[in-house]
């Protein structure tokens, strides 16, 4: 198991559990009690952190590296997932992935950021920082699922998309634009699950949907708190201070009405009941895509472009009189 600084509590309690069991097996001790009670402390302990986290720790969940990712949760909620590859214009973009596949007997277009599960696979998936091509290859799968008529379903968490020159020539910030543009004037129903990080124009880029989600610990804003803080106090150590301000946790996001839904985790997050998270997703897409289907396309897209439209708030001052 893997613990965030803020989790220390819980790695004292199990490496004493790891004591008690190693004693018991060498030298014949019954330490059940001592166990249960030390199980017993790690449940309250568990409880007392998770019901405080501070946005910066939401953050550090959303990035812990046993979190599921994409495929994770396309391989437990769908069937006869087919991948498809390519833009048709540069190359394949690993990280992004998407295909067809059926949702208890459903037929969708389902894809998503991937990150990768090991150093060598975030290598290839670019940690699931997406080039161009990424979101071409995305508004491909989007064009072929509406001539099919297949229910859109995409998954996000990243980063960003790539930041780096190569991305930049080959029209990074038009492919995003791209796609918001299309998004809104998809005919079949369109569902977008933030699964771990929603940064920036990389995370929009595939999150104009009907229905737009959040799970419990994810965040989702215009720039990271380490970049906030960077340009804000010319250092990264100001992160959590740039997390709180930001208001970019799922409570946050659905206070302000950018988000339409909150999904809990299971306790200590997504990575502590990965089944369970995928069942509770499935459950919802399930439900939301019967919601969905029953309405024309034509009011999908009107309630889409409204909802949309009507983000955001301000207030308007008295004008002031200069002497």
């Amino acid at each position: 198991m893997q613990f965030l600084d803020f989790e220390k509590p819980l790695e004292e309690l199990y490496a004493q559990i790891d004591k008690l069991k190693e004693m018991s097996s060498k030298n014949k001790i019954d330490v059940e009690k001592s166990i249960r009670e030390l199980e017993s402390a790690i449940d309250k302990t568990r409880s007392s952190i998770y019901d405080n986290l501070t946005p910066w720790q939401r953050v550090q969940l959303s990035r812990h590296p046993e979190r599921p990712y994409t495929l994770y949760y396309i391989e437990k909620i769908f069937h006869n997932f087919t991948e498809l590859y390519g833009d048709r214009q540069v190359k394949d973009d690993k990280a992004m992935i998407g295909g067809m596949a059926e949702l208890d007997g459903i037929p969708v277009m389902v894809m998503g950021h991937q990150k990768g599960v090991n150093t060598k696979m975030r290598q290839l998936r670019n940690f699931g920082m997406a080039n161009p091509e990424g979101y071409r290859k995305a508004l491909r799968l989007m064009k072929m699922a509406e001539k099919f008529n297949r229910p859109i379903i995409t998954f996000i968490d990243t980063p960003g998309a790539y930041p780096g020159l190569e991305a930049e020539e080959r029209g990074q910030a038009e492919a995003i634009a791209r796609n918001l543009f299309e998004m809104v004037n998809l005919k079949v129903p369109v569902i977008c699950l933030i699964i771990g990080e929603g940064a920036s124009g990389g995370a929009l880029g595939i999150g104009v949907g009907d229905k737009v989600v959040m799970l419990e610990n994810t965040w989702y804003s215009v720039i990271s708190p380490e970049s906030c803080s960077s340009i804000l106090w010319r250092s990264w150590n100001y992160k959590e201070k740039a997390a709180e301000q930001l208001r970019l946790t799922s409570r946050d996001m659905s206070r302000f009405g950018l988000v339409d839904e909150v999904l809990p985790e299971p306790l200590g997050g997504a990575h502590s009941g990965p089944e369970r998270m995928a069942e509770t997703l499935k459950y919802y897409l399930l439900d939301t895509l019967a919601q969905l289907n029953a309405l024309s396309p034509e009011t999908r897209i009107a309630q889409r472009i409204s909802k949309f439209g009507n983000m955001g708030f301000y207030e308007e001052l008295e004008p002031v009189e200069m002497n």
